[in-house]
């Protein structure tokens, strides 16, 4: 039995990967960060699952910042295979609270690679990069060949990480890998991200819980893919013959007006009678033209992105109305 520890397990990609690691008969350990609450919604089917959790799924408390705590937890569990998934990964918070990004996405990533570093039993190591370390790049489709130029504080700290991760598979040894993503979503994604914004709203609003949604600008355009899928590119990549980094993406781009129109149409509905533009929700500076050519991960690990985009939203809206419907039928007391 493989043992894989996971930085930002409770987040989307983490709980997807979970299951996946577990379905191939991993020990999964995750770290995860105290709070005063306990509910971590995306994994709550696995903790009530007698046979899994703390037999085969594990829960560590640590924060990024905190080295000593989770080199204990690496000597403790001591893992084959690291996912490092965790940090501020909201681009257009990072605008907000640059300093929190740039210490979780950024050092955090530094931390963890000396703390293996120094390690006698090495885990396999994977960072998960963004396609916003390419910000505003001159050629499209975008390649691991593109040259890095970032444009939000979320992507330069992005940058910065997955330069660390090169130099220190090219320095000292490591497998280290980055997993370069394009935007990839499912019914797991955070309420803040546009994607999830929409398809809440189109649910909300298809049971009449609401009468409109305030949205930013609604040119930019994506490449959006499922996150089930790429949590299996993630796998594959530490089970690779050898450490590299590729590109995980649909190789198509869509505008939030054509992930608008998917999403109402899952409900019958017209999204121009419903969405409002607000200029709070504009930030200050954005990518262009980001999408991904994903050939060498199909080529070398044979990976190939499934879900197109009317897929995508189909089935992340009916999940909102499945979500809407089931706290209708709760019992009041």
């Amino acid at each position: 039995m493989k043992t894989a520890l996971i930085t930002g397990i409770t987040g989307q990609d983490g709980s997807y990967l979970t299951e996946l690691l577990i379905s191939k008969g991993y020990s999964v350990h995750g770290i995860v960060r105290r709070s005063s609450t306990t509910v971590r919604a995306r994994l709550d089917h696995l903790f009530h699952r007698e046979d899994i959790y703390n037999k085969r799924l594990f829960l560590h408390y640590a924060d990024l910042a905190d080295t000593t705590t989770i080199r204990r937890i690496m000597l403790k569990c001591t893992p084959d295979e690291l996912y490092h998934l965790a940090g501020q990964s909201h681009v257009g918070a990072s605008f907000d609270i640059p300093e929190t990004t740039c210490e979780f996405t950024a050092m955090g990533t530094l931390k963890l690679l000396e703390i293996i570093r120094d390690l006698e039993q090495k885990p396999k190591f994977l960072h998960i990069s963004s396609s916003e370390i390419f910000g505003r790049p001159d050629q499209s489709p975008q390649n691991e060949m593109t040259p890095m130029r970032p444009v939000t504080p979320y992507g330069i700290a992005k940058a910065f990480a997955t330069q660390m991760v090169t130099l220190y598979r090219e320095s000292f040894g490591l497998f280290a890998c980055n997993a370069i993503c394009y935007n990839h979503e499912s019914p797991l994604r955070g309420e803040s991200f546009v994607t999830r914004k929409i398809t809440r709203a189109a649910a909300a609003i298809a049971r009449k819980h609401q009468e409109s949604v305030s949205l930013g600008s609604l040119d930019g355009r994506r490449d959006w893919g499922f996150a089930a899928e790429y949590v299996d590119a993630m796998w594959r990549m530490l089970q690779h013959d050898h450490a590299d980094d590729f590109v995980l993406a649909t190789g198509t781009h869509h505008s939030v007006k054509d992930f608008l129109d998917a999403s109402f149409k899952a409900v019958d509905l017209d999204w121009q009678d419903f969405v409002k533009q607000d200029p709070r929700y504009m930030r200050p500076s954005e990518g262009t033209r980001l999408v991904g050519d994903a050939s060498k991960a199909e080529r070398e690990l044979g990976w190939k992105a499934e879900t197109t985009l009317p897929k995508l939203a189909e089935l992340m809206v009916e999940a909102d109305l499945q979500r809407i419907d089931a706290s209708e039928t709760k019992p009041a007391f």
